[in-house]
Formats: structure tokens, sequence, C-alpha cells
């Protein structure tokens, strides 16, 4: 047994928002009371901490199978907990590229050994992520896949895409859109802004994004599919979200800690840590995607990890690779940009960072702090400011912007199924 005593607990799911002991038995959490006397049980003491279910990912790449000198499934999972994350979801776009159930079997099977955070492996849409026929996407949801992407690229043949949702709707699985028009890409390598022009840089519009964001709603419209828009970043993508859901529609939207607090100007010289794509937008952009975040119209906050190595990312904005790390700090960013500024509160964080997220994949068991559920429980200092530096990520990707930046709050523990997985030496237990 653990108890986790005189934390502050955030539950979305009961409303519970003060103090409360937790007590933890057998990988499920037994009972949430005011005080509870279990003299057996290890004691976490969490006082000045925020308890939180355990934040869940819905947008991580672990490069793994294939690609396992950027990351892996160990590499990855210690990542995660380190952040506080308990699941993520991992992006299909590996080598080979997971496109049938026995890949997804595969990777869920390693993954009960190597990874300290529970893995969901997403299918891709189409074979080989070819754009040409659908991947096995019955067999992909039997083996537990939640949900099925093209991440990485969007599936540019609309008729074959409208099949993949079809197929999705009918396995009760979700499609995970990375919107994103290629035929307007044109090689931009950065936002099209005046700063692209400073730098001498090739742009990337808006519509690049929004033109893709508007053809997948109506498709799903169409076909009934659950459809979760990755990586928002612009003004127009939270329009369409907003008018969507008026209308009713089963879509959600997610946006990236770096879509939410850095833009373009953040963009001082040619640093290929800046390069993601979606990329880096204006200020206008960046206020509106705060403000949905504000409002609810954007229901969830995920990283987009994208592990690479030092030779891929050390390079001009033109040659390097896009994506950044973002597993071990997306807490302490989102706590600083967004509630320690007023824009959430710490509620509206474990919303958007688990509850949501859980109720996307369906998953009922996690999510919440209250009795029956899972044992995946994140416990936040927010007191603690500091430099995120990038020399002490356990991921193998060092790959962030946002090394040097000062925040506040800090994952001091972390329990998946019950078993401490990560525990800091500035909280006692």
């Amino acid at each position: 047994m653990i108890l986790i005593q005189g934390g502050h607990v955030v539950d979305p799911l009961t409303g519970k928002d003060g103090c409360y002991d937790v007590l933890v038995e057998d990988g499920r959490i037994r009972e949430v009371a005011e005080q509870i006397e279990a003299a057996a049980a290890h004691v976490i003491h969490a006082e000045g901490c925020y308890v939180l279910p355990g934040l869940i990912d819905l947008h991580v790449h672990l490069r793994d199978p294939g690609l396992e000198y950027k990351e892996t499934l160990s590499t990855g999972g210690r990542a995660a907990v380190k952040g506080g994350v308990t699941t993520v979801c991992a992006m299909p776009n590996t080598k080979p590229v997971i496109d049938d159930g026995g890949k997804v079997a595969s990777v869920h099977e390693r993954a009960k050994g190597e990874s300290l955070a529970h893995v969901i492996q997403l299918g891709a849409v189409t074979k080989g992520q070819k754009g040409e026929e659908l991947a096995d996407i019955p067999g992909m949801a039997a083996a537990g896949c939640h949900a099925v992407s093209e991440d990485g690229k969007s599936v540019m043949n609309a008729a074959l895409y409208r099949r993949g949702m079809k197929a999705a709707k009918e396995c009760g699985i979700s499609v995970f859109a990375h919107c994103e028009d290629q035929t307007l890409v044109e090689h931009g390598v950065m936002n099209a802004d005046e700063n692209a022009g400073r730098l001498g840089l090739k742009g990337i519009t808006n519509s690049v994004e929004d033109v893709i964001t508007a053809r997948d709603i109506l498709l799903a419209k169409e076909t009934g599919v659950r459809l979760h828009l990755c990586h928002c970043s612009t003004a127009d993508s939270v329009k369409m979200v907003r008018m969507a859901k008026a209308e009713g529609l089963p879509v959600t939207g997610e946006v990236c800690p770096h879509h939410f607090i850095l833009s373009s100007d953040d963009i001082k010289e040619d640093d290929g840590n800046f390069k993601m794509n979606p990329p880096l937008r204006i200020r206008a952009d960046v206020e509106a995607l705060r403000q949905g975040l504000k409002e609810g119209v954007m229901d969830v906050i995920a990283t987009d990890h994208a592990p690479h190595s030092r030779e891929e990312k050390d390079k001009s904005i033109a040659e390097a690779a896009f994506g950044i790390v973002g597993l071990e700090t997306s807490a302490a960013l989102t706590f600083t940009s967004l509630v320690k500024t007023g824009i959430l509160s710490m509620m509206d964080m474990a919303e958007k960072m688990s509850y949501n997220p859980a109720k996307i994949l369906g998953l009922e068991d996690r999510g919440s702090v209250s009795e029956g559920k899972a044992a995946d429980i994140t416990i936040f200092d927010p007191e603690r400011t500091y430099r995120i530096d990038k020399n002490s990520f356990v991921s193998k990707g060092k790959n962030t912007p946002f090394d040097g930046f000062e925040v506040t709050g800090e994952v001091v523990c972390t329990l998946v199924d019950g078993k401490v997985v990560y525990l800091s030496d500035k909280i006692g237990g």
C-alpha cells in the first residue's frame, strides 16, 4: 500500500479540489479522504503539492521500431514519467510503419517490459503511410490501437481518407489528423511572415493547415467518425473547431505548449531547434490558441514529442529536421504560461492533460484521482522555479527551443499502476 498524504487533489471527474489523502493498493486507488489512517502503508508526503490524475499525452513519437537512435520505448517511457506522463500515444511513422494488427500488438507487448509509462500504439491510415491503399484498420483496432493517424503528413486522396474514416467509425476508434496540404507547403520551413524574410527562409502559410482542417471536419461530419485535430497552430483552426462543436460534431482539438507560448518573433537567429511542423505562428495565432484553451474550445494539451539526433538539429532551419521534444517540459510550461497567468485553473490543466485525453481514448479507468480508478498519479510541486536544462533530459532528444527558459512547477513523483516509477529528491517519502 502507498499513502499519498496531505496533497492538494485536483480531480475533474469528481470535482475534488482540496487537501485529501489518497490510498493506493494493488494498482488502484482504494480511498480518497480528508484523513486516512493506514499503518502498513508506505507514505509519500505531498504537502504543498498538487496530486493530479496521471497525464496522458495523445501525441508522442517514440521512434521505435526502426529509429532507435532518436528514441526507444525505454528512453521515451523514462522521459514520460519524469514529466508526469503516465500514458503516451505513440505515432505510427516508424520504420516499418505501424500499419497492421501484428505490428500494434508487437509494440504493446514490448512496451510492457521496456516502458515505465503505458504505451498505446496508434496505427497508420494507409499502408506504409504512402496514401495509396488503406492499412489494416480492423486488425489494428482489435489489437488496441484506439485511433489511426497518418501523422507526419495528411492523406491527400480525400476519397481514400473518407474510406479510412468510415473504417475507423465501424471499428469504434478515432482518427487523429495531421492537417497539412502538401501541395501548398512549397518547401517552406517556418511561418510565412516578416521573420522568414529577415532570415531568408521559405515560409509556410496558415492555409497549409487550414485547408485540410476544413476538409477533415467536413469528412468527419459526413462519416460520423470521432476526429481529433493534432497540434493546431492557427486562429482559423480554433474558429473551425468552435464551429464544429456548435454543430454538435464529434471533433476535438489539441494544442502544444510551443504553439501557445512561442511565436515566430522568438526566432532571433537561424537555429534548427526552432523548426517544427506546424511552425511557430504570429502572435495573433498564439493568442487565439490561448483563448481557445481558456474557453474550452480546444480540449487537449499534448506535446508532439519528436526527438532527433544532435546532428539532425544542429544546423540551419532550412536543413534541420522538423520537430522538438516535450515530454519532460509540458507540465511546467503549461503551469507557467497558462495557470500562473490565470488563463487556466489547475482543474483546467488536469482536464486538458489527463481527463479529456482519457475520454477521447475511451480509457474509463484513467484520467481521475478517485476510488476504483487505476493508480496513475502525478504529484506536482507548484513552487519550484528553475531554468529548463536540455542536458538534464533523459530522452535521447535534446532538441528544444526552451533550453534556458525559466519555469515554475515541477513533477516530483509519478505512479503508474500504483508503482512509484519516478521520485524526485525534492519530495518526502
